[in-house]
This record gives C-alpha cells, structure tokens and sequence, in this order.
C-alpha cells in the first residue's frame, strides 16, 4: 500500500470521492502544511494555523496508479482558485499535494505541466501548490466519512 495527500477545499466532499474509486482502500481527513502541533478543527478554522484541510489516500498501486488519483484530484476542485474553492475561503482550502516520495513530486509536477501545456484551466493558471508531505494531524472522528454518515453522496462543491 501507498500514501497520497491532497488539499483541495473542504474535505468532506474530497474524501467521499476519494474514497469511490477502485483501489483505494482507505481514506481519512485531517490537516497538514501548518505549523501547529496537534490542531483541532477550530484551530485551523482561524485561518492561523497554516494548515490545509487534506485527504489521506491508502490505495493499492498494483489497482489504481498515483497518475490516476492526480487526475481525481484536478477534476474534483478548481486548482485556479487561490485559497478557497467555492464559498469557502481561507489557506486551509488551498490545492496542495503533499508529497510522500520524490516520485510522487515528480509526477505531481509533470501533470501540472500537462494540464498548463494543454490549457485545461486556461485563461487562468493552476495554483496548486506541491509540497514534501508532512505531519498529518488526523480530523476529529465527527468529520471521518462525515457525508456518508449523514446519507450523503456530496457537499456544495
């Protein structure tokens, strides 16, 4: 198994369609890129904390590629917008990909090339910010699978 991070709005959302795709065998939610040890909800809420609300991706590589998951990424959010996606706004919903290996980084990159080279998102440009992973801070168990507790299949976005 291997791990992938990505920040890309509200996790809510990014987790249940994270979580529907064939070889991906877990997903949780939590925050990282900041520099609070620890942080709650409500200390990343103040916009202070430096971290990005992020999805955790344990997927099986054998049964779904990084590449494919980098694609999932870039389709479930606006990787133009600058600290925010949709209403929400603030650092924590900035796009990131958090990296776990110079391989993923490289990858990570080439498809931001791609998608810049083909002018997917043109006129504007992609934002989205590549970074070595970090510590990620599991969420509070109240926002694990948050919408499919509540009988939900997705959220604003």
């Amino acid at each position: 198994m291997e791990k992938a991070t990505f920040g890309a709005g509200c996790f809510w959302g990014v987790e249940a369609a994270f979580a529907q795709i064939p070889g991906v065998t877990a997903t949780a939610v939590g925050y990282e890129g900041g520099a609070m040890e620890r942080p709650s909800y409500k200390d990343v809420c103040t916009d202070r904390t430096g971290h990005a609300e992020v999805v955790e991706v344990e997927f099986d590589p054998e049964r779904v590629s990084y590449e494919a998951l980098l694609d999932a990424f870039f389709a479930l959010h606006d990787p133009t917008q600058m600290n925010r996606q949709g209403p929400d706004w603030g650092t924590q919903y900035r796009s990131a990909i958090f990296c776990h290996s110079e391989e993923q980084k490289a990858l990570a990159e080439a498809k931001i090339a791609e998608l810049t080279a083909a002018g997917r998102f043109a006129p504007k440009r992609i934002v989205t910010k590549v970074e070595q992973a970090q510590t990620f801070w599991r969420a509070e168990e109240y926002h694990q699978r948050y919408l499919e507790k509540r009988g939900l299949a997705s959220c604003h976005m």
